[in-house]
């Protein structure tokens, strides 16, 4: 009697939605690469503003400026280690050392890890907000996207992304783009500007981006937690603003 054959790993839904989520976070965790203050953010910021836009169009859905920079987050900057990545990229004219090199290389990958663990959780749980009807043609016109920015903020800062981030570690260290730059940087210390794009990188960027997508499916039980952070934020609305003479 033959043994029974094992069950097939279930694949990931095809989700057009989340498919262009994935492929925003990679996109936004490039960013970093551009070793030029204030272009890198900039970059970012219009990376974060095209996925809501997409994803809103998705819905039949279009949004005023203000509140297509209030969902994307436009205000946030980068994080310290990021900053200081940054500062690193700048010192390029130093010589360089293997020590400095290796420290630099760890603190690029997780600039680029930070950027896109964020454009992937907010884009996560606005697809969420949309999937719920959270918000509509009239809404969006009002106060209802900064209430959600803000429920999707308070929901990433009650969970422990840590699983995630160690994915995406492996997914950015790993990268032929990002490694390329790297050593395009470290060879060429006096003309790190902006460069052509390289044949073959778009396929590599939907390659991180299907590997993302994949990891999403993998990390379901994750996300349907923060999904119930973001609602009972959500429904909570803010939090009261305490006088300066409460409990006196």
């Amino acid at each position: 009697m033959s043994e029974p054959s094992p069950r097939p790993t279930p694949s990931p839904p095809s989700s057009p939605p989340l498919g262009r989520v994935a492929l925003h976070a990679v996109a936004s965790g490039l960013t970093p690469l551009i070793p030029v203050p204030f272009l890198d953010d900039y970059a970012l910021f219009q990376v974060r503003e095209q996925l809501v836009r997409s994803l809103l169009e998705e819905r039949g859905l279009r949004a005023p400026n203000q509140a297509v920079e209030a969902l994307a987050g436009s205000s946030l900057g980068r994080t310290l280690g990021g900053r200081l990545a940054s500062y690193l990229k700048g010192m390029m004219l130093l010589p360089v050392k293997k020590l400095f090199r290796k420290v630099f290389f760890v603190l690029w990958v997780k600039d680029c890890v930070d950027v896109a663990s964020v454009s992937l959780h907010h884009g996560y749980l606005l697809h969420h907000a949309l999937e719920r009807g959270d918000l509509d043609a009239l809404s969006l016109q009002g106060d209802k996207p900064q209430a959600i920015h803000a429920a999707i903020v308070a929901a990433c800062a009650e969970v422990d992304a840590r699983p995630v981030n160690q994915a995406l570690r492996r997914l950015f260290a790993s990268s032929r783009l990002l490694v390329a730059e790297a050593t395009r940087v470290f060879l060429n210390p006096r003309n790190v500007g902006p460069r052509a794009p390289e044949p073959g990188e778009s396929a590599e960027v939907k390659s991180l981006a299907d590997r993302l997508l994949a990891l999403l499916w993998e990390e379901r039980g994750y996300f349907s937690t923060l999904e119930a952070h973001y609602v009972r934020h959500l429904e909570a609305g803010p939090a009261p603003v305490l006088s300066a003479t409460s409990g006196s």
